[in-house]
């Protein structure tokens, strides 16, 4: 039996298994195991041995002659995993019997199958498999890495010469479908440089990607830049073994629960760095995969217009037309590259020039321009020229075209050269599932965004600056607004701004998250919040700043991150905010004032001393296009104030499978009858279905009134569900963490709870505060992709805010009761 253990492979399960098929390696790779190269490469000879044993004995007893045993796809390049399913093709020259063909295949295709291993199989002669080829694409792709396993080896390399004709020949109409099968295989998969789960093969930036810039370089049309791609694609497929090897599944999806093992495997500290080289090696293929097909593209173009251009022309070849577009700076062809006079090791801001040209034209960067200033332009003296500076924001203020720029300037490396710090952000992988980017495309995006509020603010340099430095400080230890601060100091005077605007920006990335944290966590009506903003940022036209840099920012992390509700809520905050720094003092709190809604139902709740609930769909406020945003379903619930309402209410709604969005809980007092006052509570929810449709009001109402008067056991009720419907393995979360906000009011003491989102988490934090004793003024709840951010403003029975002391055992107490 052949074994691999010495590569890190498992034992075959049968008589004369292939190495890998049956068992699988686990862990790290053992002392003096092979690396994943070499390992590959055995795999595949090996395999090649054992297959030209079965080959030579079938042929022999059927009969056959003029047939060989044919690998394609990956097991045709060599490039085997420990799980990797075999595609072969039993090629025949037509001239042996049908039956005895048949039973050729049988006796090889069915010891493979006894093994348990995968396997894509065919039997063809030349020309059936040249005609399948002509009708599929991807038959076509395989057969392009034809390899002779055993047999008649000239019958294989006539066909390899006839599909390789055949694939020139036909390039023309060839290299658009499979361009058009890429894209939408990226649309499907997504981009491998940005997912938390890639699938190393099928994403964009993913081996297929690569395989493609193979056959494009098989057409002779256009070939892929060379530099590092070879070293990309060994380092994908070093994660692919590890995976295999790691799970003992033929798997290429690189699961959150896995990483640390793969990364283990392939000796890395941890999933983090990973993660850091996966997606560099993806940004390498999937820069090489643009740059490629614009090339295709181009020459494809030139083909069908050179023969009209030649007719008209009499056969002169025409000159390609080189337009200025700045300084030392060309279009030529569709592509941006550099004028015959510009000299970029006497002028170090023309990488910048060339740059801000190329993203204000909405122009692609020449390869080669890009290789050349990588090699020859001067660096920048520090601090900056101012020209240096204006280019800069120029490059960021450009839009949306500013991507593709920044990702060419990045494949040379001259980001780092110019701003050393980025180094830290590159290709980092944000675990939070509600950023769609890596941190260092994120900060490139939030400079998109920001782009496009320039008109809003007095200074939209020290926006896009900021918008490109906000999360600089996530390379380092700590909290990164912090370090951010810091560094964002450096790289501001680096750049070259004065020592005021320096300031600004720090102030900037200091206090990114100020505004959205404040506004959706925190009591807008409570002085203490409107003051602690005016202290943070200072003057009107900082507020300004970092108001536009808050929304750019949340519309560049993802969709979940922000909302027309937000933009409200952040909104009404600023304009308090900035009457507290035009000299207005903020009003004295009131007693809430409800609107006709709620009064209409705390008054019927005082009526009959019952919940009163109304549950309708709410549009939010209008956006900027001035049309409102429908987000789903409002659920106002109105009740005699008593104890247990908000943990009682909270796990009604988990009952029935409602997500909450947000939550507002406020006291108020109505005059009854007698004279008197009488406290009632207003709780408005935003809610979303689970699954399904929403459940009926009076469903909500009567399980309430069950669960306040004890007959409805909700902590039980949901610990059945919980047991009936497990959650699926994944990432463990980290444990919730229960703090008390300092100075966060004079009122009452802030409660703030950050947790893993999951149903019945409210319900769990309301009884916990119950427990304590702590009488609930206000709830402002937010949820955030799969995290929760709750702020509870929570007072003693007599209506004080608690001592420190007591406020400390209260946080204790929440945090142990959601561990």
């Amino acid at each position: 039996m052949l074994c691999l253990s010495s590569f890190g492979g498992g034992c075959g399960r049968g008589r004369g298994g292939p190495p890998g098929g049956g068992g699988g390696g686990r862990g790290r790779r053992r002392r003096g195991a092979r690396p994943p190269p070499r390992r590959r490469a055995a795999l595949a000879r090996l395999t090649d041995d054992w297959l030209t044993g079965l080959f030579t004995a079938a042929a022999e007893q059927a009969g056959v002659r003029g047939a060989a045993l044919v690998a394609v796809g990956g097991y045709g390049r060599g490039e085997l995993s420990p799980r990797s399913d075999l595609d072969l093709l039993l090629l025949h020259d037509g001239s042996a019997d049908a039956g005895a063909v048949a039973t050729l295949a049988d006796r090889i295709w069915y010891p493979v199958w006894d093994l348990g291993l995968a396997l894509d199989h065919s039997v063809r002669t030349p020309g059936e498999a040249r005609r399948t080829a002509g009708e599929d694409l991807k038959v076509q792709l395989g057969l392009l890495d034809a390899r002779p396993v055993a047999g008649d080896l000239g019958l294989v390399a006539g066909l390899r010469t006839a599909i390789l004709a055949d694939w020139r020949n036909q390039a023309p109409k060839r290299l658009p479908a499979l361009d058009e099968l890429c894209r939408e295989r990226a649309e499907r998969m997504g981009e491998l440089q940005f997912l938390l789960e890639p699938d190393l093969k099928e994403a964009r930036g993913g081996l297929r990607d690569a395989t493609a810039l193979r056959a494009v370089a098989a057409s002779w049309v256009a070939d892929a830049p060379r530099e590092g791609l070879a070293e990309a694609r060994r380092t994908l497929l070093d994660a692919r073994d590890a995976l295999h090897l790691t799970t003992g599944r033929a798997t290429d999806r690189l699961a959150l629960q896995e990483q640390d093992q793969v990364a283990g495997a392939l000796g890395l500290l941890d999933a983090d760095a990973l993660l850091r080289q996966v997606y560099e090696a993806a940004r390498t293929v999937s820069y090489a995969t643009d740059v490629t097909w614009r090339e295709v593209n181009r020459v494809l173009r030139a083909r069908s217009v050179r023969p009209r251009l030649r007719t008209i022309l009499g056969g002169a070849k025409p000159a390609p037309e080189r337009t200025p577009l700045a300084e030392g700076v060309v279009e030529a062809d569709g592509e941006v590259v550099l004028a015959r006079t510009a000299r970029p090791e006497r002028d170090p801001v023309l990488t910048l020039r060339a740059a801000a040209a190329a993203a204000e034209a909405g122009l692609p960067l020449s390869r080669h321009l890009v290789r050349h200033l990588g090699a020859a332009a001067q660096p920048l003296p520090v601090p900056w020229p101012a020209q240096a500076r204006e280019e800069l924001v120029t490059l960021l203020g450009a839009g949306e075209s500013t991507v593709g720029v920044w990702e060419a300037l990045e494949s040379e490396g001259i980001v780092t050269r110019l701003l050393p710090d980025w180094e830290r952000v590159h290709c980092r992988p944000q675990r939070n599932p509600v950023h769609t980017w890596t941190v260092d495309r994120h900060l490139v995006e939030t400079a998109v965004r920001a782009s496009h509020l320039t008109r809003r603010v007095g200074r939209p340099d020290l926006l896009l600056i900021a918008a490109l430095l906000h999360d600089i400080g996530k390379g380092w230890p700590g909290d990164h607004s912090v370090a951010g601060e810091v560094i964002a100091r450096d790289m501001a005077a680096r750049i070259g701004f004065d020592k005021q605007d320096v300031g600004v920006v720090a102030t900037l990335v200091r206090h990114h998250l100020l505004l959205i944290e404040t506004a959706t966590r925190r009591d807008l009506d409570d002085p203490a919040t409107v003051r602690s903003v005016a202290t943070a940022v200072g003057s009107a036209s900082t507020l300004e700043l970092l108001h536009a840099l808050t929304e750019a920012d949340a519309l560049a992390t993802g969709p979940a991150a922000w909302s027309a509700w937000r933009a409200s809520l952040v909104a009404d905050l600023v304009k308090r905010v900035a009457a507290l720094l035009a000299g207005e003092e903020p009003p004295a709190p009131e007693p809430l004032a409800p609107d006709a809604e709620q009064e209409r139902l705390a008054v019927e709740a005082l009526r009959t001393g019952e919940p009163v609930l109304s549950l309708h769909t709410r549009p939010e406020p209008a956006a900027e296009d001035g049309e409102p945003e429908p987000v789903g379903v409002e659920l106002l619930i109105a009740l005699p104030d008593r104890p247990g309402v908000l943990p009682a209410a909270a796990g009604v709604l988990a009952l029935h499978r409602l997500t909450v969005r947000a939550a507002d809980l406020r006291a108020v007092e109505l005059p009854t009858e007698m004279g008197e006052s009488a406290g009632l509570l207003v709780l408005s929810w935003r809610v979303a279905a689970e699954y399904g449709s929403l459940p009926q009001a009076a469903r909500l109402r009567a399980d309430l009134v069950r669960a306040l008067d004890g007959s409805l056991d909700i902590r039980a009720r949901l610990a059945e569900r919980e047991a009936a419907y497990p959650r699926r393995r994944g990432v463990k979360a980290p444990p919730p963490r229960v703090t008390v906000a300092a100075a966060g009011s004079r009122l009452a003491t802030v409660i703030e709870v950050r947790a893993q989102d999951a149903p019945g988490l409210l319900h769990r934090i309301g009884r916990a505060l119950e427990t304590s004793a702590v009488r609930v003024r206000s709830a402002h709840v937010s949820t955030l992709g799969a995290n929760a951010v709750d702020a509870f403003y929570v007072t003693d029975p007599d209506g004080a805010p608690l001592a420190p002391e007591r406020a400390a055992e209260v946080a204790v107490q929440v945090e142990k009761e959601l561990g």
